[in-house]
């Protein structure tokens, strides 16, 4: 039960990374249909199809076969999201910038005491006189 568990959840890892939603799923058949009638009307087989939705023929059969557009919009995975994080830095040379930290700058706000509890007396819990 466990590794079956681990399966589920790895595949859910695996499709939301490879941003695979509930909708592309549901539209799969549709894929399916329209790969069908690539083969019937054209002789394509299953590669010569995906080349020409999702790969390097996309452009060249979206302008021949405008009257297909609406079968197409229909089809699975074709969102497209693009997350881009983008860190721009700027730094003015005119304004000189100092990043050491002098010694009147720090802070001392920590105080070692030493514990005064009775099991901390003892030398078991203390740290070694002699390296």
């Amino acid at each position: 039960m466990t590794k079956l568990i681990a399966l589920i959840l790895s595949f859910l890892l695996f499709a939301q990374s490879m941003n695979i939603g509930i909708n592309d799923i549901i539209l799969v058949d549709e894929l399916f249909e329209h790969a069908q009638f690539h083969k019937a009307k054209y002789g394509d087989n299953f590669l010569v199809f995906l080349s020409k939705h999702y790969g390097e023929q996309k452009l060249e059969h979206s302008e021949k076969h405008q009257e297909e557009h609406q079968d197409h919009e229909k089809l699975p995975f074709q969102q497209q999201t693009q997350s881009t994080l983008i860190s721009v830095l700027v730094i003015n040379d005119s304004v000189p910038i100092d990043w050491s930290i002098s010694s009147s700058d720090k802070v001392e706000n920590y105080h070692y005491q030493p514990p005064s509890s009775s099991p901390f007396k003892s030398g078991i819990f203390q740290p070694p006189k002699v390296a």
